[in-house]
């Protein structure tokens, strides 16, 4: 039986596959790379380095949407 681990995205616990990527994380819940900020952990995500990113139990994801205005 594969371990499962327990997040907190944006607030919500969620409960995944251990050995999940931040990539996985993003490609599953559709969000658009390019329109937003990732967070692991209160720091920052370099997006070029999600794929390598392997995820923890407890870790915290925040993902932010860019929303333009004037």
């Amino acid at each position: 039986m594969k371990k499962k681990i327990k997040i907190k995205l944006n607030g919500k616990l969620k409960t995944i596959k251990n050995n999940s990527t931040l990539f996985y994380i993003v490609k599953i819940n559709k969000i658009p790379l390019t329109k937003v900020a990732i967070e692991l952990n209160q720091e920052i995500v370099d997006k070029k380095k999600i794929k390598s990113i392997k995820l923890k139990n407890n870790d915290k994801i925040e993902i932010v949407h860019f929303i333009g205005g004037g």
